[in-house]
């Protein structure tokens, strides 16, 4: 991989936003910056929407975009409870927009992204609902730093029973699973679940989930290290895990493009031709994620 070719790609095409995280990893920025950037994607009932995920342009705000915001302010260490943006979060999460009350679950899909460009996995379905994404997360960011607390501790521990029941669960869902641990760790409640369950039941689903066939690394669109390790939740990275990552690590030069960047795998399968600019927008979050994963110490 070429480190400087993925460095002049980022700088070079990132919007504001990603280009502050950007600089908070890999330039010892302070995380002010990012946190501006976010405000920018924060609407005034406190919930994110705009395009904060490329996939999909709503401006309204929604659980998924929101959550999408929870997980860049944890991984740059702004998780501040009397923050402004926090207390907005906290906000329009308690508000439950976008919540059914009956399942106790936020919605993956509202029914407003259909009015705006976006990728076909955003059209609600349904309920709307799906699984434990994001609502695994979104629970437990306020039995951290919300005010309902007993109410987001059942929800949370009805994930936790899914989670031990469940012989596979999604890449997404097993990030929201993770973020949530690490949001329990983080803030030393362990009085609602046995941690180190939840840990080892973690440490079953991605073994589960990470493709262990390295000859499909780079050749089929398979769950690979970076999906999950992108210099985040280490302390899950086990001995069986380790050789995965560096057989990844061996194969990401052969998947940067010639501009230094990494491109993404997908298509919208939607009538929208915002698609190239959706696609502008996720090449230098996804480079970033890889100079992190390549970078990771281990």
């Amino acid at each position: 991989m070429n480190k400087n070719a993925a460095n002049k790609f980022i700088l070079q095409n990132a919007r504001p936003l990603e280009l502050a995280v950007y600089r908070y990893f890999f330039e010892n920025e302070s995380n002010q910056a990012v946190i501006d950037e976010l405000s920018n994607f924060q609407n005034d009932d406190g919930g994110f929407g705009n395009a904060i995920e490329p996939d999909f342009f709503n401006p309204n705000s929604s659980p998924i975009a929101t959550n999408d915001a929870i997980i860049t302010l944890h991984r740059v260490n702004a998780l501040n409870k009397d923050s402004d943006i926090v207390k907005g979060i906290i906000r329009y999460l308690e508000s439950h927009d976008s919540f059914d009350e009956d399942k106790k679950r936020w919605l993956f899909a509202i029914d407003s992204n259909k009015d705006y460009p976006h990728a076909i996995w955003w059209e609600k379905k349904g309920d709307g609902i799906s699984n434990f994404n994001p609502s695994i997360s979104l629970a437990t960011f306020l039995i951290c730093y919300g005010n309902r607390k007993s109410y987001y501790e059942e929800i949370l521990k009805e994930g936790f029973e899914y989670l031990k029941s469940s012989k596979e669960i999604s890449g997404d869902d097993l990030n929201c699973f993770l973020l949530a641990y690490e949001l329990l760790q983080t803030n030393n409640i362990n009085n609602i679940l046995d941690l180190k369950s939840f840990r080892n039941l973690l440490c079953n689903a991605i073994d589960n989930t990470i493709c262990k066939d390295i000859k499909k690394y780079g050749v089929e669109y398979v769950p690979m290290p970076s999906a999950i390790f992108a210099g985040t939740y280490k302390e899950f990275i086990t001995s069986e895990i380790k050789p995965l990552i560096l057989a990844e690590r061996d194969i990401l030069g052969k998947l940067q493009m010639e501009d230094g960047g990494f491109d993404i795998t997908w298509k919208w399968y939607t009538q929208y031709t915002e698609f190239e600019q959706a696609r502008a927008w996720w090449r230098p979050r996804i480079t970033i994620e890889k100079l992190l994963f390549y970078e990771m110490q281990i």
